[in-house]
């Protein structure tokens, strides 16, 4: 039996990322349907009066130099925490939702992410989108202007207002159903399910 899983993302969170990396992984284990949400973690935090864990300075040490790798360690990913943190990923999520109507998002994701946490590239800078994005064999041009398109837009805004809605209070969030599970450190919670499953 399939399990459906709704994976709302931004991908300027480093735990998002690892988050990412395992969903890919645990799909490849279970049989795990992921549905990609990608969402403006800005406008998640300003409706839920939230803020990033790196606005306290002594947790955003721990998380970055001790917690992360751990997890990266666990996963077996690379991980480099990007000296451009934090980014404006506005267009880079708007990107994301174009990519996801032009039938290419887990491509984009495969560039971006990496860009952004193993290559600790400045993706707040759009010519060095754009190069991500074509040496990875993407239209650059295409998905960098479809981030101005209002369909796009309101697309990310939709998504943003609909994890809101669930009760997200930031990112990565899933759910599995109606079950949430906050954090890539719970996705030990998401392979009970699926073991179960």
């Amino acid at each position: 039996m399939t399990t459906s899983l709704d994976f709302y993302f931004d991908v300027g969170s480093p735990t998002a990322y690892l988050a990412w990396q395992r969903l890919r992984q645990l799909r490849e284990q279970y049989a795990l349907e992921i549905h990609f949400k990608p969402i403006l973690l800005g406008g998640v935090f300003k409706a839920t009066e939230n803020q990033s864990p790196v606005a306290n300075p002594a947790k955003g040490a721990y998380m970055a130099t001790q917690d992360m790798p751990r997890f990266a360690a666990r996963y077996g990913v690379p991980l480099s925490f990007n000296p451009h943190f934090p980014v404006n990923t506005l267009n880079l999520q708007r990107g994301a939702i174009a990519a996801q109507r032009a039938g290419c998002l887990e491509e984009y994701l495969a560039a971006i992410y990496p860009a952004m946490w193993v290559d600790a590239r400045d993706m707040g800078d759009a010519e060095v989108v754009h190069g991500v994005l074509e040496a990875a064999g993407l239209d650059a041009e295409a998905l960098l202007a479809a981030t101005q398109d209002p369909e796009v837009k309101a697309a990310l805004i939709s998504n943003t207002e609909e994890v809101v809605s669930r009760g997200a209070f930031g990112a990565p969030t899933m759910y599995i159903g109606e079950e949430m599970f906050f954090g890539q450190d719970r996705l030990d919670f998401v392979e009970e399910r699926l073991k179960a499953a």
